[in-house]
């Protein structure tokens, strides 16, 4: 069973500047992918990849067997970006956003061995 609670990883430049980070919650054998994020002058360089293959490596190494999260449906950029890395869509959510109203879809991927090398 994996240790519960709340995992913030980060990624920082040579400065020691924060240029991202991914939040992640533990229960039961699951992990959820609560936040993404990368600075806009930071997008686009591989860091929100990297963050997610930090986050499926942290969640196998306390136990999880799965990584759930929820994406807005008009955010094709995240949805490929989360497809790349093994997730796939396994439910809806309609009207689970507001500002403007929309659906959330529900991914989910196995933890993923951190010595396993790349996806």
């Amino acid at each position: 069973m994996p240790e519960a609670g709340r995992l913030v990883i980060t990624s920082t430049d040579g400065t020691g500047s924060v240029t991202g980070s991914i939040t992640l919650q533990f229960a039961a054998d699951e992990a959820e992918i609560h936040d993404l994020q990368v600075e806009p002058s930071h997008r686009r360089h591989g860091i929100g990849t990297a963050l997610i293959r930090r986050a499926l490596g942290a969640a196998c190494e306390r136990g999880a067997r799965w990584i759930y999260l929820e994406v807005r449906e008009s955010n094709a950029g995240a949805r490929r970006l989360y497809r790349a890395q093994g997730f796939t869509e396994c439910g809806r959510r309609e009207a689970y956003y507001n500002a403007p109203v929309e659906a959330a879809i529900l991914m989910r991927c196995p933890a993923a061995d951190p010595n396993a090398g790349p996806r």
